[in-house]
């Protein structure tokens, strides 16, 4: 599918752009959602009533091991 496509550098990304095997990120989606309600992971954006997005900072923050502790 989109395993070929590069993370992007800036913008927003969905859930399975983050997400293994698409993305960098190798856990559940049930331990995602988990780990966002336990601050571990950035809270999402939502764009719309069925569209929920996080920021790709953020995104490769977390994979690069860099925090950035604002609350967003």
């Amino acid at each position: 599918m989109l395993s070929n496509v590069p993370f992007p550098k800036d913008g927003f990304v969905r859930l399975s752009q983050i997400l293994a095997p698409n993305g960098p990120i190798p856990v559940s989606k049930s331990t995602w959602w988990q780990g966002v309600k336990d601050g571990r992971f950035p809270q999402p954006r939502k764009l719309g009533p069925r569209t929920t997005v996080w920021k790709v900072e953020d995104i490769r923050a977390l994979f690069d091991g860099t925090t950035d502790d604002d609350g967003q």
